[in-house]
């Protein structure tokens, strides 16, 4: 027997009286905000999600990928990442066994999504990398 997840759920944000902007104080929408911004913005994980789409496959082409993490912590998040659903993690029987990861296609989507927060970091890199000099 299977279970299947649930569907996921479509918001619709009310707008602010006068102005059309969508509504931010509603709290279902901005805890849905919230979370995806912290689920996004977890220390290494959307390198770890680009090192997926642009080929990575082990662990080693994971760590070469993403420079500057430990071994622990890139397993940690692997880990996070395959249990949210984002990295599928896939058993090869060789000898010795070999482990592959591979961005699900809901990470690839994420991934997707974080792009142009990516291109707005680096049109803005300058006065991004001043206020943390501050």
């Amino acid at each position: 027997m299977t279970s299947e997840a649930p569907a996921p759920r479509s918001l619709t944000l009310a707008p602010l009286p006068d102005s059309g902007a969508p509504n931010m104080a509603d709290d279902e929408a901005c805890t849905v905000f919230q979370r995806t911004l912290e689920l996004a913005g977890r220390r290494w994980s959307g390198a770890i999600l680009y090192a997926g789409v642009a080929g990575a496959r082990r662990f080693v082409e994971y760590r070469r990928y993403v420079r500057g993490i430990s071994d622990r912590l890139l397993t940690q998040r692997l880990r996070e990442l395959e249990r949210q659903g984002f990295i599928a993690r896939e058993v090869v029987p060789t000898m010795p066994v070999q482990i592959r990861y591979a961005p699900t296609p809901a990470g690839a989507e994420l991934l997707e999504a974080l792009l142009p927060l990516g291109e707005w970091g680096r049109k803005h890199y300058d006065v991004v990398e001043a206020s943390s000099e501050v």
